[in-house]
């Protein structure tokens, strides 16, 4: 089997969360580097890195490196590179090119070149906007171009239609669950559910579904892809675990629809009502997954703070031995909930940066 170097890519901050993810995926001999995780592997580890890591963005293949001084040098080097063990002439491409420290400084030129290799070795067309992505890195006169291997985000899962305010992408969803130590045994409930993320993203993992399985990539059109198989959908769950609920009818409805598209109606209930009307569900303790208004996304910060105490007061009361993970970009309005929370690594949200705050046992 050829082995490539391969990239998952991730927020800055849930590298430790992604290393440990491909550790338990199996990969081989995986390091975190700034901005997400590296390993080697082939074809059959792309594509499983693809439908089945929760926590990468995305996933890069590394196809060629070499040292380019000048314009004519990368040419020569780039049509050296395999570009039809990869490219095939009826599917469009679009590259990217960055160049720093390099003497090489022309990015559109440097682009140039890497476009005329692609034409003439397999003859696929040109693509300023769609078509698979071929990126070329110049750093300090070394060359590296790798392939976008997924195409949209992979925080992007083929089945949530609907999405509601501000939402909490899968990824991070899929991280602050593992970051709570969630393993897919426990409960989970979320009473500011919007679109269902963390509630679905949790009886996923329960279910043991790939996270990938209601998407294509952009490596199924690559020359010569491996075939995909079918993966299953769960049986019925003989425990009702995972629980959504939100003040606003439509985000209840648009999660329920989301939650059918997944596969998973049997699995989740979501429920409309407000914070004052919370109580614990009939199973044994598990985790609160929140993520809560916060003043630089919706409103204003000032009147958030009744909001989260409130939150803090029916935890407190009706959740005795549940965990609480909440998502905030404030620590004031964490500690506004009265409860005893410990503050995680800042991730970037939308131009914020959001922090897990979790408890111990209530």
């Amino acid at each position: 089997m050829t082995e490539y170097t391969i990239f998952m890519a991730c927020l800055p901050g849930l590298e430790p969360l992604l290393l440990n993810e491909a550790q338990a995926l199996g990969f081989s001999d995986p390091s975190a580097l700034p901005g997400g995780v590296e390993f080697n592997g082939g074809m059959s580890d792309i594509a499983r890195a693809n439908r089945e890591s929760r926590l990468a963005s995305r996933v890069l293949v590394r196809i060629g490196a070499f040292r380019a001084m000048h314009l004519a040098q990368l040419d020569k080097r780039a049509r050296k590179l395999p570009w039809a063990d990869w490219l095939r002439g009826d599917v469009p491409v679009r590259i990217e090119a960055s160049c720093t420290r390099s003497r090489i400084y022309h990015q559109k030129a440097a682009a140039q070149r890497i476009e005329r290799a692609i034409t003439d070795a397999v003859g696929a067309p040109l693509s300023a906007a769609e078509g698979l992505r071929v990126m070329l890195r110049i750093d300090d006169d070394l060359a590296t171009i790798s392939l976008d291997t997924s195409g949209e985000s992979l925080h992007k899962r083929g089945y949530k239609q609907f999405i509601g305010k501000a939402p909490l992408r899968e990824t991070m969803a899929a991280a602050f669950l593992r970051q709570m130590g969630y393993d897919g045994t426990q409960p989970v409930i979320d009473p500011m559910c919007g679109s269902g993320t963390f509630v679905l993203e949790a009886a996923d993992i329960a279910a043991g579904l790939a996270p990938g399985r209601a998407r294509s990539f952009a490596f199924e059109q690559f020359s010569g892809a491996p075939e995909q198989p079918a993966i299953p959908m769960p049986p019925r769950s003989p425990d009702l675990r995972f629980f959504g609920y939100d003040r606003d009818q439509g985000a209840v409805q648009g999660a329920t629809a989301n939650a059918e598209r997944a596969g998973l109606s049997d699995w989740t209930q979501f429920t409309c009502q407000p914070i004052s009307a919370l109580t614990r569900p009939d199973c044994a303790p598990g985790l609160v997954m929140v993520n809560p208004p916060y003043g630089g996304r919706i409103g204003n910060i000032g009147q958030l703070y009744g909001l989260y105490a409130s939150l803090g007061k029916a935890l407190a009361e009706q959740f005795a031995g549940w965990r609480v993970g909440l998502v905030t970009t404030d620590a004031k309005l964490a500690h506004a909930t009265g409860l005893k929370l410990d503050a995680g690594a800042p991730i970037p949200h939308g131009g914020l940066k959001v922090r897990l705050f979790q408890s111990a046992a209530l």
